[in-house]
């Protein structure tokens, strides 16, 4: 089951049952996102990117978290989740997740997507009436890296990059940002803001006030340009505690004009 939102040529689908993922996003009729179960654009939460070794601390107690991809855990629980639809308009749709195993801690996870004519906004935001606990929250999404025309071009200036080590975590060293192709994450301190440009075709710009994004583009088939709360392995070096009374709160727009 699907959640359908259209405005002005453009049409997405919600599948809120597949962990609440754009599953489409078509302008003019071309679609955006790569297809398939496991791509579209799905939310990362209650982390995102790989926790290292899937073990993280709350004050003085460890957790440890099944791992998902060996020898850490990624992406959080959310995408793998069904969401319940609480709204919907032809234009807007809210949705929320309640936290469960594996995740040790309670809490609700709620999830706007909001469409116009030239633009598609995110907001994510993860609350705790009980226990708090630290937490990441983002998105993957898969942009197709070619529409039929010549491939996409990504523009940003990051300030830094986070230096990747060989178990993929960022070493906490901060470096000037290298060529690509990347699998790495990059300090924005100004707000995440990429564009992505198909050729003769379409541009499409990326921003939240997040200050971090991971973009990963190792595959022939798509760009992933990700805004996050904080970077890889983040549950440990740079937690965001979620409280009762100080949820986390994430929101991205993307934007497009064609061309």
């Amino acid at each position: 089951m699907t959640t359908q939102l259209s405005a002005g040529g453009v049409d997405v689908a919600v599948d809120q049952e597949n962990g609440c993922r754009i599953g489409s996003l078509r302008v003019d009729g071309t679609e955006l996102l790569r297809q398939g179960e496991r791509y579209g654009a799905f939310p990362m939460v209650p982390f995102c990117g790989r926790t290292g070794g899937g073990r993280f601390r709350n004050g003085a107690v460890e957790h440890q978290l099944p791992l998902n991809a060996p020898p850490h855990a990624i992406h959080g629980y959310g995408r793998e989740a069904a969401w319940k639809p609480v709204r919907h308009t032809g234009r807007e749709a809210a949705f929320v997740y309640d936290l469960r195993d594996p995740w040790p801690y309670s809490g609700r996870v709620t999830q706007v997507v909001e469409l116009t004519e030239d633009s598609l906004t995110l907001t994510m935001g993860v609350e705790t009436y009980e226990d708090s606990f630290p937490a990441q929250a983002g998105w993957h999404p898969w942009f197709r890296r070619n529409l039929g025309g010549g491939d996409a071009e990504l523009g940003f200036a990051p300030a830094w990059q986070e230096e990747r080590g060989s178990d993929h975590l960022p070493t906490g060293r901060r470096i000037d940002p290298l060529p690509g192709p990347w699998d790495d994450c990059f300090g924005m301190p100004d707000g995440v803001d990429v564009t992505l440009t198909w050729p003769g075709q379409l541009e499409l710009r990326v921003t939240s006030p997040a200050e971090w994004v991971v973009v990963y583009d190792e595959q022939p088939e798509a760009v992933c340009v990700e805004p996050q709360s904080g970077p890889p392995n983040g549950l440990n070096t740079l937690p965001r505690l979620v409280t009762p009374v100080d949820p986390l709160e994430i929101t991205t727009v993307w934007s497009w004009r064609r061309l």
